[in-house]
């Protein structure tokens, strides 16, 4: 299960997997939040354990987390990402609200949670960790050159995927990183002008003018000098607002919406060979003014769901994969995937009282 920075809601999905293979597909769902719920969640951004937020945000993540799980059958593990509140790698640390060992009493279930941990404690930055799953799909999907993955969500990473390879953590087969602001500056912007969640589909972009100063300030930001892997909070880059406050609603929105796409293109220049595909996930294939930015800028963008795989559901099938890996003792990030010193497995496993 995963509840992203967009805030949304949770997606819960099925994976029969070995932790290696990914052999099938089964049910999923989605639970939204409330107003009232995310409003409680985010006021827990930048919070770390202990802080007044972090109990009510908490309570709110495992009481939907819990909800949506109890939705399905035939369940032998489940992955419990957590809401991230806080992430500081190489300072604080990183912290996801929600304890698993409250899911595994409810569900009666076996829980693997706190998956970021333990790569952060080894020097990594705790994030992307879905590359393992991006590699063992480039492999279902039949690639044989690599390509790259996508996913848009209130931050956009990036994976760039070797199939010629088996494994994951073989040196070569991956590199991953975020690649910057994507959604959430558009989300935070709707809310704060409009009152609304999104740019749905993109409209109010589409109807804009990017402004291309504002632009180059953002693309002269120090992290896109920083050579990947790399990772980001979903507030990293707050003065984003700021920077747009005197451009109206729809160029706002068209600044922000390029400026995603430049930090994806930006990203792609790091990747080790050619890609001849970019599949693209997360909320943001949604968004047609993305998307067409993206297009516009490198070669091979595709919606993932033209593959057969779930552009809605894919980070959720990742724990559900990941939670399999940590239950095998097998790794579930690397050097080239969070800059950690050496391949690791992480997560703690909660079993049901």
């Amino acid at each position: 299960m995963m509840s992203g920075t967009s805030l949304d809601g949770v997606d819960a999905a099925m994976v029969l997997t070995d932790g290696i293979r990914v052999l099938d597909f089964g049910p999923h769902a989605f639970r939204p939040y409330a107003e009232a719920e995310r409003a409680t969640i985010a006021a827990g951004f930048g919070a770390w354990p202990g802080d007044p937020p972090v109990r009510a945000a908490a309570e709110v993540v495992e009481a939907a987390h819990v909800e949506v799980a109890s939705r399905f059958a035939d369940v032998a593990l489940v992955g419990f990402h957590g809401q991230t509140l806080a992430h500081d790698p190489g300072g604080r640390g990183t912290h996801q609200a929600g304890d698993g060992q409250v899911l595994a009493s409810a569900l009666g279930l076996p829980v693997v949670w706190d998956f970021r941990s333990a790569d952060v404690a080894l020097g990594g930055q705790g994030a992307p960790l879905v590359p393992f799953f991006h590699h063992a799909l480039g492999r279902r999907l039949g690639a044989t050159e690599p390509l790259a993955f996508l996913n848009l969500g209130g931050v956009g990473n990036l994976t760039w995927v070797d199939p010629r390879l088996t494994s994951p953590e073989a040196p070569g087969a991956l590199l991953a990183f975020d690649t910057g602001p994507a959604n959430a500056p558009v989300n935070d912007l709707m809310q704060e002008r409009r009152g609304q969640a999104l740019d749905e589909g993109g409209a109010l972009a589409l109807s804009g003018r990017p402004d291309a100063e504002v632009i180059a300030r953002f693309l002269a930001s120090p992290y896109f000098f920083k050579v990947p892997p790399k990772s980001l909070d979903r507030n990293a880059f707050h003065d984003l607002l700021p920077w747009v406050a005197h451009l109206s609603d729809a160029d706002a929105a068209a600044t922000l919406t390029q400026a995603a796409a430049e930090a994806v293109a930006r990203g792609a220049e790091h990747f080790p060979a050619p890609i001849s595909r970019l599949l693209v996930a997360g909320g943001g294939r949604l968004n047609a003014a993305l998307m067409a930015a993206l297009r516009a800028k490198l070669p091979g963008v595709e919606d993932i769901d033209a593959t057969g795989l779930n552009g809605d559901m894919l980070e959720a099938q990742a724990f559900a994969y990941l939670a399999a890996r940590v239950r095998r003792g097998l790794p579930t990030s690397g050097p080239m995937t969070t800059g950690v010193r050496a391949s690791v497995g992480g997560g703690q496993i909660s079993w049901p009282d």
